[in-house]
C-alpha cells in the first residue's frame, strides 16, 4: 500500500484519470497536444514496468463541439447523442498516440451496473488482466450513450477511483487543471498553499475543496476528494496533479513532491466490503437502537434483531440494505432475511427466529463479513473528545 511518497517508486500498476477539463477544447474538440504528451508519459512508465489502465473523460464534451451544442443545458437523450459521435474520436485520438510507441489500446465501457453486478464486476477483473498480461492500455469510460441517472457513476473520478479497486491497481492519479489540492481557492488568495501529502482525508479537507467544476467537467475538486476516499479506504493510493505540464506523472511516481497524495490508512477494506460500501445500491433501511449501534461501532458485532426498531423497503434476502442509528446512516450490508421477515422478528431475540418464522437460517439478520462501517471512526472519536472536553 502506498503509504508515503517513497512508496511510489514501488507502484507497479497505476489507473490515470484524465479529466475533460484537460482534453477538450471549444474550437478543435480535442487538445491532441496534451493527449500526446500524456500517452508519452505513459509510455515512458510501462517500458520501466508499470503496467497502466487509462479513465478518461471526453466523449460527451467532444460531441457537444461537434453538434454546436456547447451554450445550452442538454437533455439526457441529447447527451447520449453526444456521447456516440464523441467516443470514436476519442479512442481514435487515443489509438493513434499510443501506435507511436508500438502500443495498442482497448476500450472498457462501464456502467454502474456492470460494477453492481458480482459475475460482471469479476469478467472486467478478468478482461483487464488478460489486457495487462497482453502489454495492452485499457481505455476506460462511462458508457453515456445508454447510461440513465441511476446506473450513472456521476463523474469519472468516482469510475475511476472503482476501477482501481477491479484492476487491484497501487494508486490511482487524477489529472487535472490545478496542482493539487490547496488550503485556499489560489485563483482568489495569492498565499493559498498546496497541500502535498494527506493521510488522513478529514471534512477540514472536504471544506477547502469547494464544488465547481470546468464548463466542460462535471466534477470538481470536492468529487476528487470524494473518489480520493473510496481509493484509498480500498487500499490504493490516491493522487491529484496537475495535467497541463508535461513530466507531472513521472515526477509523482518517482516520488518527488508533486500534486497532493493521498496515503492509505490502516482500515483497508477487503475488495467484497468496498464493493458493497462503494458500488451496491441500498434497497431498504433497518433502524437500530443506541445498543446496536454500540455494539456495530465498537464491538465489530454482527447485526441481531433485538437491536432493530424499524425496517424500511421491499428487499430480499441478500440485498444491499443501510443501517440507521440516532446520527444516520452508520453501516451497510448484505442482510440474510427479506424485510418482511425482519418485521417479524425485530425486537426478539435469535432464540425466537424459529418459533416466529417456523425456520432458523442465521442468528443475526446481518453478519459482521457482510456488513461495513460508512460513518469515519476516526472523525467519530474526534467528535468524542471534543464533547467529552466540554463536560
Amino acid at each position: 500500500m502506498i503509504q508515503s511518497r517513497e512508496d511510489l517508486s514501488l507502484a507497479r500498476r497505476v489507473v490515470v484519470k484524465i479529466g475533460s477539463s484537460l482534453l477538450a477544447d471549444a474550437d478543435t474538440g480535442i487538445r491532441l497536444d496534451v493527449i500526446d504528451h500524456l500517452v508519452d508519459e505513459v509510455a515512458a512508465l510501462m517500458a520501466a514496468g508499470v503496467q497502466v489502465a487509462i479513465v478518461t473523460s471526453g466523449s460527451v464534451a467532444l460531441g457537444r463541439v461537434r453538434l454546436n451544442w456547447l451554450d445550452r443545458e442538454l437533455a439526457v437523450h441529447e447527451k447520449q447523442a453526444a456521447a456516440a459521435i464523441g467516443q470514436p474520436e476519442l479512442m481514435n485520438a487515443y489509438s493513434k498516440a499510443f501506435e507511436r510507441h508500438g502500443l495498442s489500446v482497448a476500450q472498457m465501457l462501464l456502467t454502474k451496473d456492470d460494477m453492481r453486478n458480482r459475475r460482471r464486476y469479476l469478467n472486467t477483473s478478468n478482461t483487464s488482466e488478460t489486457l495487462f498480461s497482453a502489454g495492452v492500455v485499457p481505455i476506460v469510460n462511462e458508457n453515456d450513450t445508454v447510461v440513465v441517472a441511476e446506473i450513472k457513476f456521476g463523474d469519472n473520478d468516482s469510475l475511476g477511483a472503482l476501477v482501481g479497486l477491479v484492476v487491484e491497481a497501487d494508486l490511482m492519479v487524477m489529472l487535472t487543471d490545478v496542482s493539487g489540492l490547496y488550503d485556499k481557492n489560489p485563483a482568489k488568495h495569492a498565499d493559498a498553499q498546496r497541500i502535498g501529502v494527506i493521510e488522513h482525508l478529514s471534512e477540514e479537507h472536504v471544506a477547502m475543496a469547494g464544488d465547481a467544476g470546468s464548463s466542460f467537467g462535471t466534477g470538481g475538486m470536492a468529487s476528487k476528494l470524494v473518489a480520493a476516499r473510496v481509493s484509498t479506504r480500498g487500499g490504493v493510493g490516491a493522487a491529484i496533479i496537475s495535467g497541463k505540464e508535461a513530466g507531472g506523472l513521472s515526477r509523482l511516481l518517482a516520488g518527488e513532491d508533486e500534486g497532493t497524495l493521498f496515503l492509505c490508512g490502516e482500515d483497508r477494506q477487503s475488495k467484497r466490503k468496498h464493493w458493497i460500501t462503494e458500488v451496491l445500491r441500498a434497497d431498504g433501511q433497518i433502524y437500530v437502537d443506541a445498543g446496536a449501534a454500540n455494539a456495530l461501532l465498537n464491538e465489530g458485532s454482527s447485526l441481531l434483531p433485538v437491536g432493530i426498531t424499524a425496517v424500511n423497503g421491499v428487499f430480499d434476502k441478500g440485498d444491499c440494505v443501510e443501517i440507521i442509528g440516532a446520527g444516520g446512516v452508520i453501516a451497510k450490508g448484505l442482510c440474510n432475511y427479506t424485510a418482511e421477515e425482519m418485521r417479524l422478528i425485530m425486537g426478539h431475540s435469535s432464540d425466537e427466529i424459529e418459533s416466529i418464522l417456523g425456520f432458523h437460517d442465521f442468528s443475526s439478520v446481518m453478519h459482521r463479513d457482510n456488513l461495513v462501517i460508512t460513518v469515519d471512526m476516526e472523525d467519530i472519536a474526534s467528535s468524542a473528545a471534543v464533547v467529552e472536553s466540554r463536560v
